[in-house]
């Protein structure tokens, strides 16, 4: 697959507190690799929790709220998920103290770090941050922090959080998505024209890539 004429486009709708983004992704990656394909990635924003509170909530109490799940439920699917993760070198860290945030500010710092070249790095940074450290993403300070551990500007990255000088950007990058039927994450779409939803698994996503070839080349 590495013949084509141009790398293959795949654009990303995803939220850094979504685990199957993290999975769906690094699968993805593992049938990319696999495949030999030679591709270049895009990520978009999307919010799972638009009308959280600042201070976010218990992330069992919210599953328990959003989704109807029971504490056993919400156990078994967080075993699921820490193995899928495993099987894809990530690592789950789920604790029972561990909140869900919203994540409007992190996806303004992932534009500004996007528009420097760096927002593939800061939003794998992030994954990291709330899914293995368990770090607290509603604070600023700690994603100032996360964004001078990528490599980024500390300063300017507390002053675009400060100022919001990306806010309305952003709301219009995700009002399109939507506008494009996106209700959950993570979606996939290849070459702007094929949308696969969901965590496909390394196979699934080798057959998908298998089959865009055939009608790339």
């Amino acid at each position: 697959m590495t013949n084509q004429s141009h790398p293959l486009r795949i654009d990303i709708v995803s939220d850094v507190v979504c685990p199957w983004c993290v999975v769906g992704y690094r699968q993805l990656v593992r049938a990319l690799e696999e495949t030999g394909t030679d591709y270049e990635v895009h990520w978009h924003p999307f919010e799972l929790n638009t009308d959280m509170a600042p201070e976010g909530q218990n992330l069992g109490e919210h599953i328990a709220e959003k989704y109807g799940s029971t504490a056993e439920q919400s156990q078994e699917n967080r075993a699921r998920i820490t193995a899928l993760g495993a099987e894809v070198g990530f690592d789950f860290n789920f604790a029972d103290d561990m909140r869900m945030y919203n994540t409007f500010n992190v996806h303004q710092l992932i534009h500004w770090a996007d528009a420097q070249g760096r927002g593939h790095d800061l939003k794998q940074a992030l994954f990291a941050a709330y899914f293995t450290d368990r770090r607290d993403l509603s604070d600023v300070t700690v994603l100032a922090d996360i964004a001078a551990e990528t490599g980024l500007d500390r300063a300017e990255a507390a002053k675009v959080l400060e100022d919001q000088r990306h806010a309305a950007e952003v709301r219009a990058e995700e009002e399109f998505w939507v506008q494009q039927g996106i209700r959950g994450v993570p979606a996939m779409v290849f070459e702007k024209k094929h949308l696969v939803t969901g965590a496909q698994g390394v196979a699934n996503y080798t057959e998908i890539l298998k089959q865009l070839a055939s009608t790339r080349a």
